[in-house]
């Protein structure tokens, strides 16, 4: 009898995390006053598992037919990509991202285009929009300004499990959207709509539901102050692809990654341009982040980064003046400033340039985040072009990890790279050299030709500084005249 008494524990209401006493602060995701008392049904260890039926028979697994599982196309080219190929009937997608970033803007595109897809084809390719969020009057006006009015596209505003399973029998879609999970509650289950056991039960039913009847599910999540899915970890676990929806609130770019994907790559980046009239991809986002200047400008320098398997070409600008106060500033947009102090501190030790009484500023063009150490390069020329007030060569492009002791280290993915620069009608590449064949910092930098471009290989920071005469002898040489 003892065993049969529900017994109590304490629950975090933010990832689900359980305690045997009571804490004031989460000790899963930190969070201050979120742990609360929970009680336990009581456990069947007693019990034994008798065999039970089964759904089918299992078979050798290639007679397994693939054929159900194939990805088709979701009228959306960048989603397509970093999915893989498109959406899988029956799997679950979750869609991550800060409010206002675009989550249900891109998803009511997605839905629109793909109840338009194959027109001329006999089954219905229904798509339901469920919005537990806005109202089904306020969707339309989104619907009419963004032009997403089909027949096969079906809406409703629910805030219930038992209602919203109600509406896929009778609709029968092929692809349903939830907006969002976690205003979705179900009855007979403790909590209040967002809370842990509610986001899981409901997740769970969905991802029943997707699989038993071979249907994709999108469902938005919310996330919380620190970047990370609202709700139970166990979420993630449960469906099939983890999207995160990202962009600057000052920006209309949006990028979309892949955290966790089980039918393609996970290193997939989508972009996308969030205006007025919608959302639209952007397949070639190099003109978003370089700056189109007329002549040369000192203080600019392009880098070529790796977002996913895509190359990006982004530009890195810098402002080097005296600084009147004892600390000089370090002041960083787009660019790790932790990056930017190392950056800094080789320049001065190695390179010969006096930056301990100067601000530097430093930041990318169109919002751009540069998290990939091939940047390091062009961020030295940067600074050094702006120190020494001198501009690089027109049509340059700079990449290349930076090491403590002053060398330029290889970079992943680097014939990508340079394709992507010569494809642009760039004139010139800084590389770096090949281990096996540098001999040191006296070595000359050897030239050679990629698509019409020419490339240049330079073993350390201070070599690629003179070669773009960006370097001390520049700035001695720029005093002497200016006396």
């Amino acid at each position: 009898m003892a065993g049969s008494k529900t017994r109590s524990t304490y629950a975090c209401s933010e990832c689900g995390w359980t305690t045997a006493k009571w804490v004031g602060r989460c000790a899963e995701c930190h969070a201050w006053g979120s742990v609360a008392e929970v009680a336990v049904a009581p456990s069947g260890a007693g019990t034994r598992q008798v065999a039970g039926p089964v759904t089918s028979p299992a078979v050798p697994i290639g007679q397994v037919s693939a054929e159900q599982a194939a990805h088709h196309p979701s009228g959306v080219p960048e989603l397509d990509r970093v999915l893989g190929g498109g959406l899988v009937p029956g799997a679950a997608v979750l869609l991550a991202g800060e409010p206002g970033v675009g989550k249900s803007t891109l998803l009511l595109e997605v839905a629109a285009r793909t109840a338009r897809s194959a027109p001329g084809s006999s089954a219905p390719q229904r798509t339901l929009y469920v919005t537990g969020e806005e109202s089904a009057a306020q969707v339309r006006l989104r619907a009419d300004r963004t032009g997403g009015i089909h027949d096969d596209l079906f809406l409703a505003a629910e805030t219930d499990l038992g209602a919203v399973l109600t509406h896929i029998d009778q609709v029968r879609p092929r692809t349903v959207v939830i907006d969002s999970v976690q205003t979705i509650g179900a009855s007979g289950v403790d909590g209040v709509p967002g809370g842990v056991t509610q986001v899981k039960e409901v997740a769970q039913a969905l991802v029943r539901m997707a699989k038993s009847r071979n249907i994709t599910v999108v469902m938005i999540g919310h996330v919380t102050k620190d970047g990370g899915i609202a709700g139970p970890r166990v979420l993630e676990h449960l469906v099939d692809v983890v999207l995160h929806f990202e962009g600057d609130r000052n920006s209309r770019f949006r990028m979309l990654r892949a955290v966790k994907n089980r039918f393609g790559p996970v290193d997939e980046v989508g972009c996308f341009d969030l205006g007025p009239d919608g959302i639209r991809a952007v397949e070639d986002p190099t003109g978003i982040f370089v700056e189109r200047h007329h002549g040369r400008v000192p203080g600019t320098c392009v880098a070529v980064t790796m977002e996913g398997r895509r190359p990006v070409l982004a530009e890195v600008q810098s402002l080097v003046t005296l600084s009147p106060a004892e600390r000089p500033r370090r002041t960083t947009s787009g660019v790790d400033s932790s990056r930017l102090a190392m950056v800094l501190a080789v320049l001065q030790q190695y390179c010969g340039l006096r930056l301990h009484q100067h601000d530097v500023f430093a930041s990318t063009v169109g919002g751009a985040r540069l998290s990939d150490p091939g940047s390091d390069l062009a961020l030295a020329v940067a600074i050094a072009s702006g120190h020494v007030v001198s501009a690089p060569p027109a049509g340059v492009v700079a990449m290349g990890e930076i090491g403590l002791s002053g060398e330029v280290r290889r970079v992943r993915d680097l014939p990508q790279r340079l394709a992507e620069a010569a494809r642009l009608g760039f004139a010139m590449a800084v590389v770096p050299a090949d281990p096996g064949t540098a001999q040191g910092v006296r070595r000359a930098a050897s030239d050679r030709m990629v698509d019409g471009m020419r490339v240049v290989e330079v073993p350390d920071v201070a070599s690629a500084l003179r070669l773009l005469q960006v370097d001390r002898r520049t700035a001695a040489a720029l005093e002497l005249v200016q006396e």
